[in-house]
């Protein structure tokens, strides 16, 4: 009699090594692991992040716009008052969400909901751990001085684990800032309910051109990026805003915002 190859007499083991491709190599030899590899499961709130960033992605219509700004006139400022370029940013958003005001919506189902408050969500990252958005209430009654000092309270707390649930419900828009790590150009996702997400990136010295002389010059420079819910947004309007943030952080009298 001639022995059934397929039957469970033979091990698993074997019978998984005739399923196998030619070349086959087993997951820790194919990714470069050894024994020396470590593996560390996914912490609360990356599981938690997880979820939701897939589920935004699944939701949302994500397109993108991006726009060079020149940070020149702000960087003077905001080392005379010793703060980040972010306030500067915020500052400029919530004025141009007051003349955009379909960024500034959530959406339900198949419909959209524009809000007449502006609370911004503020991504803070917690020391590689993972992300939380602590919002910003009645943004647009705040100064720049007044948002870098809300802004630095909330993150204070996200770090120290110390943000109750109302700190991080009800945003109306979100701002994220890879920029302090140095980055160039960000893609970010949309916070479910919202409609768009502005990402500010790094700022560099960089040789431009000057309208003014004709020659060269150097200026700080940095990139926004604007990902935002197609299915809300129209393509027009989100350029039309981000260039209008733009416009505000490089034209502003910051000197009288503070």
């Amino acid at each position: 009699m001639v022995a059934d190859t397929n039957s469970d007499v033979l091990p698993w083991r074997k019978r998984l090594a005739r399923t196998r491709p030619s070349g086959y190599m087993p997951p820790r030899e194919r990714f470069g692991h050894s024994s020396k590899s470590v593996r560390v499961p996914f912490t609360r709130i990356q599981k938690v992040a997880s979820r939701a960033l897939v589920a935004s992605k699944a939701t949302s219509a994500h397109s993108y716009a991006t726009c060079e700004c020149d940070y020149t006139a702000v960087d003077v400022i905001r080392r005379r008052e010793r703060l980040t370029y972010l306030p500067f940013v915020a500052r400029a958003v919530v004025i141009a969400l007051r003349e955009y005001s379909d960024l500034n919506a959530t959406t339900e189902g198949e419909q959209v909901t524009t809000s007449d408050r502006i609370r911004l969500g503020i991504a803070v990252d917690l020391d590689h751990h993972g992300l939380v958005v602590p919002v910003v209430r009645n943004a647009d009654e705040l100064t720049v001085s007044g948002l870098g000092a809300t802004i630095a309270d909330l993150a204070t707390r996200a770090r120290a684990k110390k943000l109750i649930l109302d700190d991080v419900a009800g945003a109306t828009f979100t701002i994220t800032n890879p920029g302090g790590f140095g980055t160039y150009l960000s893609f970010p996702i949309i916070n479910q309910p919202e409609v768009a997400i502005l990402s500010s990136d790094g700022v560099r010295k960089s040789v431009v051109a000057d309208p003014d002389s004709g020659g060269l010059a150097i200026r700080r420079i940095g990139y926004l990026g604007l990902a935002y819910d197609a299915r809300a947004v129209q393509s027009g309007t989100a350029a039309q805003f981000l260039h209008r943030v733009a416009m505000l952080i490089e034209h502003s009298d910051w000197g009288a915002q503070l």
